[in-house]
C-alpha cells in the first residue's frame, strides 16, 4: 500500500470524517500534486472500512514491532567486530588525533591567527 493513500486517509479522519471516500482522499492528495490509483484507493478503503482509527494505529504499531531494525543490526554487528579487534580501535583513534594536529599546524603556517 502507498504511504501517501495511507497519509491521505489520516489526514480526511483526523480532520472530522470518520470514513472518507475514494474522492475525499483523491481531492486531499490532488491539493499537494499527488495522484492515486483507483485500485489501490479502493483497496486501502475495504481494508479500513468498519475499523477504528485508534484501532488501526495499535495494530500497526504491533506489526511494525515485529520488524527488525537495521539500527539494532548494526550495533549489534560492531560490538562483537569491537571486542574483536580491541587493538584496533585505539590505533584508529591515534590516526585521527594526528590529523587534527596537523590541521592545527598548517594554520599556524599562514602567517597569522585569530588573536593576533
Amino acid at each position: 500500500m502507498n504511504m501517501k493513500l495511507l497519509a491521505a486517509y489520516l489526514l480526511a479522519v483526523l480532520g472530522g470524517n470518520p470514513s472518507p471516500s475514494a474522492d475525499d482522499l483523491k481531492h486531499i492528495l490532488s491539493s499537494v500534486g499527488a495522484e492515486a490509483e483507483h485500485e489501490k484507493l479502493e483497496l486501502l478503503l475495504t481494508e479500513v472500512k468498519g475499523r477504528d482509527l485508534a484501532e488501526l494505529i495499535a495494530s500497526g504499531k504491533e506489526k511494525l514491532a515485529s520488524v527488525p531494525s537495521g539500527g539494532a543490526a548494526v550495533a549489534v554487528a560492531a560490538a562483537p567486530a569491537g571486542a574483536a579487534g580491541g587493538g584496533a580501535a585505539p590505533a584508529a583513534e591515534a590516526k585521527e588525533e594526528k590529523k587534527v594536529e596537523e590541521k592545527e599546524e598548517s594554520d599556524d603556517d599562514m602567517g597569522f591567527s585569530l588573536f593576533d
